[in-house]
């Protein structure tokens, strides 16, 4: 591990990597961004990899980006400082595990049954207004908010089933700090640790699960590898992260750069769409490493309900956290008046 942990901080992807802070650009020279995702190198490949690789090629001479994986140059928790002080230039991330300072930080991730599928997350934040609400507060801290997309959806993955919510008890899982806030009333232990720490925690008995992704996350980072079920019940239909700048490095790229960066994070939320909608499905009918188990849904409305009184707390935090729940009430109600395809129930 201590090896692996040297090597994730001294090389990037396609990128040699230092600390140091960046050269003083002559004008007209090209410009060089580093870029630090949440993700672990293998995630990387497909939630941001292609979209910087894309970038590159378009922007060419004029500006290339240099990505980092989860924790290579700065811990997770202290990418937004990292970012706000020009350490590194910009970040794919959620909210909350980049320890956001803003009041919106507590939506970020998942926040608890506030969205059903994937598509729910770009139609709030471009048809219901918290595009606008993220920009709002993340310039009040000196960082541009460039755009925001959805991932997987949030399941348990564990070493022993999960049938009832009894289960639940006891259980020390690796999730987000709003959704591990949210599930701590129904027994669930959050632990905290370095994401690349995850896989030999799971196999040392320090963890029993994760509820930090769908199944075609646990596939994919190998945690499909160590643990043995997976719970289909979910407490969130899509995961909700973004992209997001240094002010002043944002502020000083040509208009043609920051049309290109959003067009580029655009097509990678895209991208993110169909790749962990398709892989949920294909691995859960033909993934052999993980057995499904399932709460009864009657059980499991308890969990549902236990989320309004939450979305109501959350809302008591103050005027920014209130809009938020607002909108994504409404929204709710708009979905399930529509019926189906939009709300089955």
């Amino acid at each position: 591990m201590t090896t692996r942990r040297k090597f994730l901080k001294t090389a990037g992807i396609g990128a040699a990597a230092t600390l140091a802070a960046p050269a003083v650009r002559a004008q007209g020279a090209k410009i060089t961004w580093r870029l630090q995702t949440y993700a672990g190198p293998a995630l990387a490949e497909q939630v941001v990899k292609p979209m910087v690789e894309k970038f590159n090629a378009i922007a060419g001479d004029q500006m290339q980006i240099e990505l980092y994986t989860s924790d290579q140059l700065v811990p997770t928790g202290e990418l937004f400082r990292a970012m706000q002080k020009g350490t590194i230039d910009a970040v794919q991330s959620d909210d909350d595990s980049m320890a956001s300072p803003t009041n919106v930080t507590v939506f970020g991730g998942y926040f608890p049954f506030a969205l059903r599928y994937s598509l729910d997350v770009p139609v709030l934040f471009n048809q219901y207004g918290l595009d606008d609400i993220w920009k709002e507060e993340y310039a009040k801290v000196g960082v541009q908010h460039i755009s925001a997309g959805s991932w997987d959806p949030c399941h348990f993955a564990t070493k022993q089933p999960i049938n009832s919510l009894a289960d639940l008890n006891g259980k020390r899982v690796f999730t987000f700090p709003t959704a591990g806030r949210f599930l701590s009333q129904f027994g669930v232990v959050p632990v905290t640790l370095p994401w690349e720490d995850i896989e030999v925690a799971v196999q040392t008995g320090e963890l029993d699960g994760v509820a930090w992704s769908g199944i075609t996350e646990d596939y994919t980072v190998g945690w499909a590898d160590v643990t043995d079920y997976f719970l289909t019940n979910n407490i969130s239909g899509a995961w909700i992260g973004h992209f997001f700048a240094n002010q002043d490095r944002w502020n000083e790229l040509p208009a043609n750069l920051k049309e290109l960066l959003k067009v580029c994070a655009d097509s990678s939320h895209y991208h993110r769409q169909w790749w962990y909608w398709g892989g949920e499905a294909a691995l859960r009918v033909n993934g052999t490493k993980m057995k499904l188990t399932s709460i009864p849904d009657a059980e499991w409305d308890q969990v549902e309900e236990a989320a309004k009184t939450f979305w109501d707390e959350i809302a008591q935090q103050n005027d920014t956290a209130a809009r938020v729940v607002e909108k994504i009430k409404e929204y709710n109600v708009v979905m399930r008046k529509a019926g189906r395809p939009y709300r089955y129930s």
